[in-house]
């Protein structure tokens, strides 16, 4: 389920970059001058173009605001950014949920940063894997990656795209667990995550995908990775990586710590 999500996202993320046009052959990286002029559709290109487009939206804000950050742990600066952006909203009473991976449970700064915004009534979720990131402003604007380093977004108005979105937002937060909103002793963070993120380890290894895809997708290091599959490898009893491939899709084991 969790693949296909991510499939058709990425599917829409293609279509919605060629403007919904009925055209095949539309540009990978379409410049300002070729986009075509579609007031359901925004493109901005370069991070700052991005951020100022998001802090317009969020200044209109009067529901609900919901992120989804993979790539596991963020810089500290970063988040006191995120707060500061939405801190007015909040505070008077915006809600807002936000995803983020497995991963930022062992992370100081993402603690820190969830235990404020928890104190505003924020709500924090993780989970091993999901979608790419995402903004969703009152069911009226969602901002998604329109590349794969994420320096260029799109900004859809179109009231039929943004329900998908969120529906898929949905059921993420659905299948994802609370962020602890105290401190969490590393060794317990360990209990409560690594065998959802193990479990979606053997996923992608069974699916095909190269380690340095599976490292991104999860949120951490491919050398934490590669700990991950040696200690999967041991539980096995496998001794080569084509042993353990085949153990892998042979048993469909879930994986403890």
């Amino acid at each position: 389920m969790q693949q296909l999500m991510s499939e058709h996202l990425q599917a829409l993320s293609r279509l919605v970059a060629g403007g919904l046009a009925d055209s095949p052959a539309a540009p990978a990286a379409p410049s300002a001058a070729a986009a075509p002029p579609d007031a359901r559709i925004g493109y901005h290109f370069g991070l700052q173009a991005i951020a100022a487009a998001i802090d317009e939206a969020l200044a209109d804000a009067r529901k609900e605001i919901l992120t989804a950050q993979p790539d596991g742990p963020r810089p500290g600066p970063t988040l006191d950014d995120a707060l500061e952006s939405v801190r007015r909203q909040i505070a008077g009473g915006v809600a807002m949920r936000t995803l983020y991976q497995h991963t930022t449970r062992f992370d100081e700064a993402t603690k820190n940063y969830v235990r404020t915004v928890s104190d505003y009534g924020v709500q924090v979720r993780t989970l091993a894997e999901f979608f790419d990131r995402m903004i969703i402003i009152d069911e009226d604007v969602a901002f998604i990656s329109a590349n794969e380093d994420r320096t260029n977004a799109l900004a859809i108005r179109e009231p039929a795209v943004v329900r998908f979105l969120k529906d898929m937002f949905e059921r993420s937060w659905d299948r994802a667990r609370p962020f602890p909103f105290v401190s969490t002793h590393a060794t317990r963070a360990a209990e409560q995550v690594i065998p959802s993120l193990r479990n979606s380890i053997s996923k992608l290894l069974v699916s095909g995908y190269p380690d340095k895809q599976i490292a991104r997708r999860l949120g951490i290091s491919e050398r934490s990775l590669q700990g991950h599959i040696a200690a999967m490898k041991q539980e096995l009893g496998a001794h080569t990586r084509i042993q353990f491939g085949y153990e892998l899709g042979r048993n469909e084991t879930t994986f403890i710590v």
